[in-house]
């Protein structure tokens, strides 16, 4: 006689990682540079049994030393390092994976989207952002993928001071009906997707940063011998005004890059255009849910899009070593940025970045530099940072 299966059983994983980070920037005219030291904290727990499982996670920023401009403190003579010190619930969702090829998530999530471009959860900042939303992703079909999510509130990096009379426009949370679509076919040299992203930013503060976007891209790699293979990617996307955004625009986005790796060593070009519509604030291309750190150079001028577009020619090199002097890992970085405008032809500046990781078990440290020198838009700025991330699991 057959012994009973016997039930999946009730497993736990903590979720538990630290981050001390010091970030020093000296930006022109402003006479005190900012010296952030903070501390982040997140800590948590995922239960899983059979076809269920279930994700709790607090998160906490501590200012050690806090002579910056948080962008929620009020102090204003310092440049902004958008870290505030705060306290919230950072995830809670419950997810289903009882249908074929189908994962449903309900509740406060992380979401990353191709490469957060568009949607991103700001994995930078100390405080991530996050959505309440419903998210279905269903793979039944070979190499296709369709990803679908219904957000009613983003949660901002702002955190629980966002809004205050410091930071009005700085929420901590905007609520709205938003619809983000994606789907993509993978195929032997890349993937190809389609997007539908409806943001709606539903409080007077930002009806400026509701727009709809649709568009594609494609990005893949094709490995040229057994040690260098090639990277490329293209992109297209048009953008109008949406639900109760004052402003009447259509701007479109423009992006293509192509990459050489030789064994560790990379070598990564690329072009970027956000473009303009007429030339009035905030109808240009915009990309209020992305994770915008990652894109324009690492000095952060560019987070909201100029009036008259942006076009970004960079350049790239890589190195990485691994299992080196007792180390996991080692990665080198350096950029260059051209930035100009999409319409009248200004140069806005030009950007140096530089980093510098390494890894060893749990632990990842990190050196980073961003150079910023203004032509036609926003002022000299420099940044440096130092980091210590630990992580659990």
């Amino acid at each position: 006689m057959a012994t009973p299966a016997l039930a999946d059983p009730l497993t736990f994983t903590p979720l538990v990682d630290a981050r001390l980070r010091y970030e020093h920037v000296e930006q022109a005219p402003l006479a005190k540079d900012a010296d952030a030291v903070t501390l982040r904290l997140r800590s948590g727990f995922e239960a899983k049994l059979s076809d269920f499982s279930f994700l709790a996670e607090s998160e906490a920023t501590l200012a050690i030393n806090p002579a910056y401009n948080s962008g929620v403190n009020g102090k204003t003579a310092y440049p902004i390092v958008p870290d505030p010190q705060n306290i919230e619930l950072n995830r809670l969702q419950l997810q289903y994976r009882g249908l074929k090829q189908t994962v449903v998530t309900v509740g406060r999530q992380a979401i990353n989207l191709d490469d957060q471009r568009f949607v991103g959860a700001v994995a930078w900042r100390d405080n991530e952002q996050t959505f309440d939303a419903v998210r279905v992703e269903w793979s039944a079909i070979r190499n296709l993928k369709a990803d679908v999510t219904y957000a009613n509130n983003v949660r901002t990096i702002w955190g629980i001071d966002g809004g205050n009379r410091f930071g009005p426009a700085k929420l901590s949370e905007i609520g709205g009906d938003n619809v983000l679509a994606n789907l993509a076919y993978r195929t032997s040299l890349g993937t190809l997707t389609g997007f539908a992203y409806l943001v709606d930013q539903d409080q007077r503060q930002v009806f400026v940063n509701s727009s709809q976007s649709y568009g594609g891209r494609f990005a893949g790699a094709y490995s040229l011998s057994k040690t260098v293979k090639l990277s490329y990617l293209a992109g297209f996307a048009s953008q109008r005004d949406y639900h109760r955004n004052p402003n009447r625009y259509h701007a479109d986005y423009y992006a293509g890059e192509l990459g050489i790796a030789f064994r560790a060593l990379s070598l990564t070009g690329g072009y970027e255009v956000l473009g303009a519509d007429r030339g009035v604030a905030v109808t240009s291309f915009q990309t209020p849910l992305a994770t915008l750190h990652k894109f324009n150079g690492w000095a952060d001028k560019f987070l909201v899009t100029p009036p008259n577009g942006l076009r970004d020619a960079y350049g790239s090199v890589g190195h990485g070593w691994k299992t080196v002097a007792g180390l996991d890992a080692i990665g080198l970085i350096a950029s260059y940025h051209r930035f100009d405008s999409d319409r009248l032809g200004q140069h806005y500046g030009n950007e140096v970045d530089a980093q510098v990781s390494v890894r060893k078990g749990r632990y990842t440290a990190l050196l980073k530099y961003a150079d910023y020198r203004a032509d036609r838009f926003a002022t000299d700025t420099k940044k440096l940072w130092l980091s210590l991330d630990w992580a659990f699991s």
